[in-house]
């Protein structure tokens, strides 16, 4: 090889070694101050000392450039070069007030330099006020970075302060910048008489709305009418936020940046201005309003046997409430009760037919809390699956699958078009082994030998275990087992529902992949396919911060129940073991679904316990005495730390517990003699 040949291949070696150097991931910073620069790929994870931060903050989506690395132990040293996305904004802290200038100390346990704060700024905080500020510039040409204060918090209201700062700490805004509200407050109240003209006007068909009682955003509403041909039209109407909602536009980066509305207890904090999410786009009745629609032409066992999709515009005759429509599918009578009834059990052959393809019957509980004027809780409500909630249910998920199948066809270039899929794979075999050996102690068998088997084992032990004391324990635990669905331009379709195609399409108001669907499938309704090359970037972003917003109304609803349970001190409550560990097993009480954790230290007075991992028990060794998850026990309430939204609870022998354990010995001393 010649000496020129050579020196371009080294010079193309020591381009593509930089290139290699420079790894793109998200910054976690310790307690202790330093930083790591979590790579996905398996270029493996950066550390980055707290001088070599270079303007980037906890959570924020960075370039760094690694400057060490250790040949024997591949670990990586590195500094920030560029912050590529700031994960959060805005801050909550306190107010530091000088003669001619003012600085922002944020209350985070996560280092983080304090925010310089024009005097012009302060919108009327005063020396040591607790605020919420927002982080608005920080470059090379400015020392330190610097902010404006957004809301001053009131002192006496720790609900409110805990809910934004739960918030905060999950990436999410708790305002909208003024260039948004300016944006959304320009759009036109009246609809636009030449858009109705390019729709289908679907005004003159008994349509309404079926949402929980305290709900502003309508994105969905239900039409039916009856056809010549002894068929029935059922439309599924969805907010058309696209209309409103344009790509390059302030709303849209905001909603992209966002991807999600987070709804907290006592709380929404949406992903559009309340311009677009609880007026223009709300499908409120008595009110011509722009829909995307998905309308079917089924008969009375649910089949469909065509459907249209395109954009229309609707009138809401009448807003229902879910327990509006429960009590008309109960006493069989209240307003459209023929249409609801009739609707109702279309729905319910969808669910049964869905059950039968392989789709898992998994049912979970929620809580609703019944909270004061100050937000506090005054009472727990467990909340159930009734089927006016499965109507909506079955209506949607069909929406989505047609949507998703109809996408699906089309191809450019040969090539699928890129679409935001929501994807939940197989489950996992490492994670099903031990499930089904534990699920085996209760006499539940699988069969393994193909996806279809173990969907149908998963339905036939749900069904079995109903009303059964291990019921909730094999739920939980089967659902832990279970991959996470996601978005992804990759179609594997939807293991859990047994779809081979599907989407999210009609909740766009609160859900940012909801919008890029609309847009998509717009863009193949008018036969100019829109190819979008960073769908799956999208995808991955909508994917975290779902994520994200899930984990953040966790722990405002665990907030509230340690909040609730605080007025509980000293009370004994019946209780379903509901996690173990090697330091101690949690309960869930069975009237208000808050969990606690019993101390191993607390049960030293009983035994000595050791963790059987397989068994996810407890064992006492001298005696025998176990606690195992789905257990009933009785539990004292010992402490509720708000700061740390943990709850301590004290075992309790009771007289049930008592008796089983006593039986369990008894047979166990039995087996020995034999």
């Amino acid at each position: 090889m010649s000496r020129k040949k050579n020196k371009q291949k080294n010079k193309a070696k020591a381009r593509t070694h930089a290139r290699e150097l420079l790894l793109k991931g998200k910054l976690e910073v310790t307690r202790s101050g330093m930083g790591y620069v979590v790579v996905n790929d398996s270029d493996g994870d950066v550390l980055v000392r707290p001088g070599d931060f270079n303007m980037a903050l906890n959570g924020d989506t960075v370039r760094v450039k690694v400057v060490k690395e250790n040949a024997r132990t591949g670990k990586k040293e590195g500094r920030i070069t560029e912050v590529i996305e700031r994960r959060q904004t805005e801050f909550i802290g306190y107010i530091q007030l000088s003669t001619n200038y003012a600085f922002f100390v944020p209350d985070t346990d996560k280092p983080m330099p304090d925010l310089y704060i024009p005097l012009k700024d302060l919108n009327g905080a005063k020396h040591k006020d607790r605020v919420v500020a927002r982080l608005v510039k920080w470059d090379k040409d400015t020392k330190k970075p610097e902010g404006t204060v957004v809301s001053i918090m009131q002192p006496e209201d720790e609900n409110d302060a805990a809910m934004k700062e739960l918030l905060a700490e999950a990436g999410f805004p708790l305002s909208f910048p003024e260039e948004v509200l300016e944006e959304s407050e320009r759009l036109p109240d009246t609809l636009d008489t030449k858009e109705i003209s390019r729709r289908r006007d679907c005004r003159d068909i008994l349509t309404f709305t079926i949402d929980p009682v305290d709900a502003k955003d309508f994105d969905d509403a239900i039409s039916i009418r009856t056809l010549s041909s002894g068929l029935y039209e059922i439309g599924v109407h969805i907010a058309d936020v696209s209309y409103y909602v344009h790509p390059e536009t302030e709303l849209d980066a905001e909603g992209y940046k966002r991807a999600t509305s987070v709804y907290l207890p006592d709380r929404v904090n949406p992903m559009l201005p309340e311009r677009i999410s609880n007026e223009l786009c709300s499908l409120r009745p008595h009110e011509d309003k722009f829909t995307f629609s998905a309308i079917f032409q089924m008969n009375a066992k649910g089949e469909v046997k065509q459907y249209w999709l395109g954009k229309t515009v609707i009138h809401s005759d009448h807003r229902f409430t879910y327990e509006d429509v429960q009590e008309i599918i109960e006493s069989r009578k209240g307003k459209y009760q023929e249409e609801v009834l009739l609707l109702n059990d279309i729905s319910q052959r969808l669910r049964k037919n869905r059950f039968k393809k392989g789709a898992i019957n998994f049912s979970s509980q929620e809580v609703r809390f019944k909270l004061d004027e100050k937000g506090k809780p005054v009472g727990i409500v467990v909340k159930e699956s009734k089927e006016s909630h499965q109507l909506i249910e079955e209506l949607m998920l069909l929406a989505n699958r047609t949507v998703a199948e109809n996408v699906s066809k089309h191809l450019v270039n040969k090539k699928p078009i890129p679409f935001p899929y929501r994807v939940h794979d197989r489950p996992d075999e490492e994670k099903l082994m031990p499930f089904i050996l534990f699920a085996k102690k209760y006499g539940h068998s699988f069969d393994t030998s193909t996806p279809e088997s173990i969907a149908f084992s998963f339905n036939t032990m749900l069904q079995d275990a109903q009303d059964k004391p291990e019921q909730h324990v094999l739920e939980q635990l089967g659902i832990r087992t279970m991959a996470k669905a996601i978005y992804t331009t990759e179609n594997i379709g939807h293991y859990g529902l047994s779809f081979e195609h599907y989407c999210h399409f009609t909740s766009p108001i609160r859900r940012y992949p909801d919008v890029l669907v609309h847009r998509v499938l717009e863009s193949i309704l008018e036969n100019k396919p829109v190819i979008d090359k960073k769908m799956e970037e999208k995808c991955k972003h909508s994917s975290e911060r779902e994520r994200a917003a899930m984990e953040c109304e966790r722990a405002g609803n665990k907030y509230k129940q340690v909040e609730f349970m605080k007025g509980h001190l000293g009370e004994i409550f019946e209780g379903v073991v509901s996690g173990v560990a090697s330091f101690g097993f949690w309960v869930e009480t069975v009237e208000h679904k808050c969990e606690g954790l019993v101390n191993i230290i607390g049960l030293s007075d009983y035994d000595d316990f050791r963790h059987v991992e397989s068994d996810y028990s407890l064992v006492g060794r001298r005696s025998g005495r176990s606690f195992r998850m789905g257990d009933k026990v009785q539990v004292k309430v010992i402490a509720a730390n708000l700061d740390k939204r943990q709850l301590d609870y004290e075992w309790i022998p009771g007289e049930a517990g008592d008796l089983k354990q006593k039986k369990e010995v008894k047979m166990k001393k039995t087996k020995g003699k034999k």
